[in-house]
């Protein structure tokens, strides 16, 4: 049974990097227009070639988000924007708008062609339609069972690939098309910029009483009546594979450069384990739970994942305090701030191919060479003896509850 693919996101180049670093199979990213995640970094014309190249040099690929649904003014801006990015390199376009799909295949000929998930893909003809009329690939709707996708594998021609998230954030919508957003706020949600006020906890008023709020209870646990869970498979990778699954995706890139890292290793560990017919290290099914996130569920796969109505808020118990710029063979690194800590402390590594280990910290000092207690100014340089080397792009983090409250 072929491998699965692990798509992992790159909201900028750094989270480009850690995605590459600590497992992808293929990042996915955006340049400056026509993708989902406004708010995150995003790549300029500059900086995707980079990126592009960046990725290849480490055999991963890369797919272009291009799937907002384009307005009539926008439209004459799409070719040489799509000529843009074959020119770079990319290796694939997630579209989602039947005219940004036509204009795809002609102006980005050399680039396979994705069909979104805002497709809302639920059905083995339309998947089979979407092949026919030149996709490699189809995103499935995050709606679907795991049965339902078995049939969908079973009754579409096998050179079709299929690609469905596997973990991280939910929408409440169906796949992620909603105007709840762009109702409330003004920002729309199917352009890119979704406020998600499906998080909020609502009340409810009386017309003739103003002021005056009523508690709304979907049951008897609370209010947050919208908050959808956060999706995490890492313990059904082989059921995913069996269903016939090619690909699946870390939702994410708007998320920091540590979860991309964390996530993409724990879950690039699991599927190399279950490929060589292993159980999966509980080492690596932990770090899930070491990146911010809400409560976890299966999705859709087994059945209706449910909601969890008592809040919205992250569970946040780990805080990440500098990244490994560089290390020589003795474990002096060269480290970057992210977050204060001071000597004496017990932080714990991880790092590409490093497992996750605790050590107490006991030499630091300045780039001069002068005894370093507590490092404080953020992005600042220190070196930091560690137990042994390790490889670029490491992160030391610490135990520290961070959860609001």
């Amino acid at each position: 049974m072929k491998k699965l693919e692990l798509l992992s996101p790159a909201g900028d180049m750094e989270r480009l990097k850690m995605s590459v670093l600590y497992g992808a199979d293929a990042v996915y990213l955006a340049g400056t227009a026509f993708g989902m995640r406004s708010f995150a970094g995003n790549f300029t014309p500059e900086e995707l070639p980079k990126a592009v190249a960046f990725a290849h040099s480490h055999g991963v690929k890369v797919h272009v988000t291009v799937n907002t649904m384009p307005r009539n003014e926008e439209i004459a801006a799409l070719p040489p924007y799509l000529e843009q990015l074959q020119d770079a390199g990319v290796d694939a376009l997630i579209v989602a708008d039947m005219g940004a799909f036509t204009l795809a295949g002609k102006y980005a000929p050399n680039c396979q062609r994705h069909i979104s998930t805002q497709q809302s893909i639920a059905n083995y003809e339309c998947a089979q339609a979407w092949y026919d009329l030149g996709a490699k690939r189809v995103v499935l709707a995050r709606e679907l069972s795991l049965d339902e996708i078995r049939t969908i594998r079973e009754k579409t021609c096998k050179d079709l690939e299929i690609e469905t998230f596997g973990h991280g954030a939910m929408c409440v919508s169906y796949s992620g098309r909603c105007l709840l957003s762009n109702y409330m706020t003004g920002r729309d949600s199917n352009r890119g910029e979704c406020a998600q006020p499906c998080r909020y906890q609502y009340a409810l008023m009386e017309e003739k009483r103003p002021g005056e709020y009523f508690p709304v209870f979907e049951d008897e646990k609370g209010t947050y009546i919208m908050n959808s869970r956060d999706m995490c498979t890492i313990d059904h990778l082989q059921d995913l594979m069996d269903a016939g699954i090619d690909c699946i995706k870390i939702e994410g890139r708007a998320k920091s450069a540590y979860y991309a890292a964390i996530v993409t290793g724990a879950y690039r560990h699991a599927i190399d384990d279950i490929a060589a017919g292993r159980e999966i290290d509980p080492i690596w099914r932990d770090e899930v739970e070491h990146v911010s996130h809400r409560y976890y569920s299966t999705g859709f796969y087994y059945g209706f994942p449910g909601q969890y109505t008592e809040h919205s808020r992250y569970i946040r118990q780990w805080q990440i305090c500098a990244i490994v710029e560089s290390c020589d063979e003795n474990g002096l690194a060269l480290c970057s701030l992210r977050n204060k800590f001071t000597s004496g402390e017990t932080l714990e590594i991880v790092g590409p191919d490093v497992r996750p280990h605790a050590f107490c910290v006991d030499h630091m000092q300045t780039l001069d060479g002068a005894p370093l207690q507590e490092p404080r100014t953020p992005q600042m340089q220190f070196y930091l003896q560690l137990p042994a080397p390790v490889p670029p792009l490491s992160i030391l983090r610490r135990n520290v509850d961070l959860s609001p409250k």
